[in-house]
């Protein structure tokens, strides 16, 4: 039905933008849609790069949401609603000049007098809420299951085989890293010497003439970093993240004897025990950048001069700190949950996920809170490649708790990510799929925002393909504000593009598709429109 009310739309002339009888913006211009068979992939520039996920496919040739074209076209001197977007992430940098402005306050709190002013249970929460308290390096599920002896017996074997696949890799994974970065750096410093200047390019290791066999092996070594593609600095800074990721795992996330819980003094296990945490969501590790990333893309002020431009403008951003440096804890996000409910969020971005989840009934039972409250709840799809219509492969939260594809609620988005490069490599490798379990795609690899301490940097993951989404909704919810979650959803997925192309997937090529529920990449441009439609003319979805 709504297929053909898009092709309705696509035959009307390009309107103006006219305020209609009632309170909902009336858009009239024809929807984007991409029919080329041979799609031209455009060179991104430096610029483009930065916001590559507010380009447009059409006039770009970019996968992107058409951002930018939606401001300019359909929104230019329009305002809507102001929305409350949850961010249930790690901490965020509460101070960053791209953030600061954009942050939910919660008005009836008087900061610092320790006192619940508003009666909401929670005290001194003025942007938000810390359920972590000072905590921040934690454990995978797998390994508290065999830690605290959780579960049944076959329970805590599926944890131990999926402890015994992990652990190993990242026990050899580490010294091999190690060894690498000592030599790429010592070969770095000794060509520096030698040639005198700290920057160098691939023409001067080739004009360079060894004086021994060792300078000949460092040169060697040297020079096939680079023709792999990569800058010495770059590569050092690779293999630097990923000592810092392995020992990260080896120290603490996988870590059977490890308690990362032991600073915030509750019984993660009760929920009845929800005295604890506290009112600041601010980050606490220089490490814990991935909030402040994720709330960046939602909604960095637009148009400041500063750094990046969020996806939505209209948004204050409450910040939850529920989502440690390992996984989450289910009754820590089912709070959250309820508590980006209670204090009026009506778009959750959940940027988080595991494979074991031992009180996923918690979670379930505060989505259901969630969308009894009209409350929309977008979810990354998870990063490890895979297929997750497959029994193999289960990740929590979901919205399918009795069975591999029927929904149980109808707030709940999920998100896949896709790279820049629009054609079979459009993607991203990390990104999971499924016919019935992801709804929708979106913009998620090589993603530039917001990082703590006034900074930015590229990032990517499933983890920036939902907050694009997000923004989306909030935009949807801001200037349509009478339409309920359940419709927000619904339009975000009906309105996306649908390319015809095939894509890689390891070793095979799949129709893009079948990769989803919908098929389609997310669109501001023709969300707004379809939205018009629904909110103005009774378009039944």
């Amino acid at each position: 039905m709504i297929k053909s009310k898009i092709q309705i739309l696509a035959g009307l002339g390009m309107g103006l933008l006219v305020m209609g009888c009632n309170s909902s913006l009336v858009l009239t211009a024809p929807p984007i849609s991409y029919t080329e068979s041979s799609p031209k992939v455009a060179e991104l520039t430096d610029q483009q790069s930065r916001h590559w996920g507010h380009l447009d496919l059409q006039k770009d040739t970019v996968p992107g949401m058409s951002v930018d074209r939606a401001y300019a076209e359909l929104l230019k001197k329009k305002k809507g609603k102001e929305v409350i977007v949850a961010v249930i992430d790690s901490g965020i940098d509460l101070d960053h000049e791209d953030i600061k402005d954009i942050l939910w306050t919660n008005t009836g709190e008087k900061p610092g007098d320790g006192i619940d002013n508003d009666g909401n249970g929670y005290i001194d929460d003025i942007h938000g809420y810390n359920f972590l308290g000072e905590s921040y390096n934690e454990q995978m599920e797998m390994a508290r299951i065999l830690r605290l002896k959780i579960g049944d017996e076959a329970y805590q074997e599926a944890a131990q085989e999926k402890l015994n696949e992990k652990l190993p890799e990242a026990q050899a994974a580490l010294p091999q890293l190690k060894q690498i970065y000592a030599m790429v750096t010592m070969a770095d410093k000794n060509i520096q010497d030698a040639l005198g200047k700290e920057n160098y390019s691939l023409a001067d290791l080739e004009e360079y003439q060894p004086k021994n066999t060792q300078e000949e092996r460092t040169v060697g070594m040297l020079m096939q970093v680079i023709t792999m593609g990569e800058e010495i600095p770059a590569a050092i800074k690779d293999l630097q993240e990923g000592i810092k990721y392995y020992e990260t795992q080896v120290n603490y996330n996988l870590n059977v004897d490890f308690n990362g819980r032991t600073p915030v003094g509750d019984d993660p296990y009760d929920i009845t025990d929800d005295q604890y945490g506290n009112g600041n969501p601010d980050s606490r590790n220089p490490d814990e950048s991935h909030g402040s990333h994720v709330t960046g893309i939602i909604a960095a002020t637009r148009n400041n001069k500063k750094g990046v431009d969020g996806v939505a403008s209209n948004v204050k951003i409450m910040s939850i700190r529920a989502v440690p440096n390992g996984d989450e804890y289910d009754k820590d996000i089912a709070l959250a949950i309820r508590y980006a409910v209670d204090n009026g969020a009506k778009v959750i971005n959940a940027s988080f996920g595991k494979g074991f989840s031992p009180n996923s009934e918690w979670v379930y039972e505060a989505m259901k809170y969630a969308a009894s409250k009209d409350v929309l709840f977008v979810h990354a799809a998870g990063n490890d490649g895979i297929d997750l219509d497959s029994p193999d492969n289960p990740t929590f939260p979901n919205d399918h708790p009795e069975s591999n594809t029927q929904e149980f609620v109808d707030n709940y988005l999920t998100v896949g990510a896709l790279t820049p490069v629009f054609g079979s490599g459009m993607i991203a490798v990390f990104s999971n799929y499924g016919k019935e379990n992801v709804d929708i795609f979106a913009p998620g690899d090589e993603i530039y925002s917001t990082m703590p301490d006034d900074s930015y940097e590229f990032q990517g993951g499933t983890s920036m393909a939902a907050p694009a989404v997000t923004g989306l909704a909030a935009m949807i919810r801001s200037y349509f504000p009478d339409l309920d979650a359940t419709q927000v959803k619904k339009i975000i997925m009906e309105s996306g593009i649908s390319p015809s192309v095939n894509v890689q997937l390891g070793e095979s090529e799949k129709s893009f598709s079948e990769l989803s529920k919908s098929g389609k990449i997310a669109n501001l441009y023709n969300a707004l429109i379809l939205a018009s439609q629904v909110s103005n003319e009774g378009f039944s979805l």
